[in-house]
């Protein structure tokens, strides 16, 4: 079963659970993913974005060819608006700021990503705290990726010494087993792609 946000003629939103693989992977293992589920219920939908596996949150599919252009120009035009909560290790200072650090894949240890200021693709996120708790030494933190890089919000984060907790890829010491990556697609907002009107969902955060 999947979580239906919004059901609209040209597009669906649906909130991906943390664990679940965007599309298809390499192999029959990897077979079951968010887009399968949705095509299950919604034939037509074609993929439009992707989540990594172990964030959770709002994912749009299209419903058409000519809503999937819309959505993709959207994408690519930076018009859509994206906005996600994590829990972060340690007591971020700054009550807000912004990230500038270039990205690129570190191929020999793919799919992780790094920082290069050589040839790293410019990727910028903004951050605000939410809440700080310093018994057990995190901050709630809402981020907004003005791009949209792989794995951008974790290696940014943890650029600054804060890595999201349940990173097992940026995180300095492994997350405990079963620890999830505490990081949720929380607003998504885009123009809805035949009326150019602004579509405004939101999902709750669960932890």
């Amino acid at each position: 079963m999947i979580e239906t946000v919004t059901i609209d003629p040209s597009f669906v939103v649906v909130n991906k659970p943390s664990g679940l693989l965007s599309v298809p992977g390499r192999g029959p293992d990897k077979a079951d993913c968010l887009s399968a589920r949705v095509q299950a219920e919604f034939p037509e939908a074609l993929v439009v974005h992707r989540l990594d596996m172990e964030t959770s949150g709002l994912m749009v599919f299209a419903r058409s060819l000519d809503a999937q252009r819309s959505l993709n120009r959207a994408f690519e035009q930076r018009l859509v608006e994206k906005y996600y909560v994590a829990i972060v290790t340690g007591v971020v200072e700054n009550d807000d700021g912004t990230i500038d650090l270039p990205l690129i894949c570190d191929w020999p240890n793919r799919p992780r990503q790094m920082v290069d200021h050589a040839i790293g693709k410019p990727s910028t996120t903004h951050y605000v705290v939410l809440a700080r708790d310093t018994t057990l030494m995190q901050t709630r933190v809402g981020l907004t990726p003005v791009t949209g890089r792989s794995h951008q919000l974790r290696v940014h984060m943890a650029s600054l010494g804060h890595a999201i907790i349940g990173d097992s890829l940026y995180s300095k010491t492994p997350p405990p087993e079963g620890q999830r990556l505490l990081l949720h697609a929380a607003k998504l907002g885009f123009p809805h792609p035949v009326s150019g009107e602004p579509v405004n969902c939101i999902s709750d955060v669960l932890f």
